[in-house]
């Protein structure tokens, strides 16, 4: 698969993610609403008046001068109007979901998560450990740490600290914006798709998913991943994370 992206709002044609095109039914010859035409002659669905008439009722003997007073015009007849369109399907509007595979499992994204977080994890526990040999760790006559040694571990930390945000961050980006799939999400056969038309989605859309979901987690704490997965559980119908509605996303499941 090939790894450039389009520019946004123009997927490539040969993109085998993109939605099956889906036309909406088109209305009924001659009706904006899908209804018969009225009858010729008639705004409204009933016969013309008779001839001679605008009222549809023969006029009164001597005029208005022989007490027959003309009737008020005729409205629209009850139901004339059409019905309120449906949310999705109608008048040209379709739904968002339409022509994509089915939206992933809750379970299987989160097995998906936990192997992603298992493959960044690895490499950079093996890391800190080759780097932990080599840091100063010199003390005292009283058994504590010597400024010079403090502040290399406190420098260390820091470093450490934002690796690890580097690491998630351009693992998420990298894979999302490569084919949509991350290893965790391929081994579930799962992928990130844009909901606008299912495409793999752009570099800016992956770094925004990607920097929503763990940027949060390494500043605030762990709980974040509790406040995302309560997101996905309770978003109707499109099941999106916080992440995911940063970037328009959804994550369905793939053949």
């Amino acid at each position: 698969m090939s790894t450039d992206q389009p520019p946004p709002g123009e997927p490539p044609e040969d993109d085998p993610f993109l939605k099956k095109p889906q036309e909406p039914t088109p209305p009924s010859s001659g009706s904006p609403y899908g209804s018969p035409p009225p009858p010729s002659g008639s705004p409204y669905g009933s016969p013309p008046p008779p001839s001679g008439s605008p009222y549809g009722s023969p006029p009164p003997p001597g005029g208005p001068a022989g007490g027959g007073a003309p009737p008020p015009p005729a409205g629209p007849p009850g139901g004339g109007y059409p019905p309120p369109p449906p949310p999705y399907g109608g008048y040209g509007v379709p739904d968002p979901l339409a022509g994509m595979p089915p939206l992933a499992d809750m379970g299987k994204r989160l097995v998906a998560r936990i192997i992603d977080v298992l493959v960044v994890l690895i490499p950079l526990w093996l890391i800190l450990f080759a780097v932990g040999v080599a840091l100063p760790t010199d003390t005292d006559q009283s058994g504590e740490l010597t400024d010079s040694a403090s502040r290399w571990l406190g420098g260390a930390f820091l470093l450490w600290w934002l690796l690890y945000i580097a690491a998630f961050i351009g693992y998420d980006w990298f894979f999302t914006h490569k084919g949509g799939q991350t290893l965790g999400k391929k081994a579930m056969r799962l992928r990130v798709a844009m909901l606008d038309n299912g495409s793999v989605p752009p570099s800016g859309a992956a770094a925004g998913r990607a920097a929503t979901l763990w940027v949060p987690f390494f500043l605030c704490c762990g709980l974040w991943w509790v406040i995302v997965g309560i997101s996905i559980l309770v978003d109707k119908p499109y099941q999106q994370g916080l992440h995911d509605k940063a970037a328009k996303t959804v994550v369905v499941s793939v053949p």
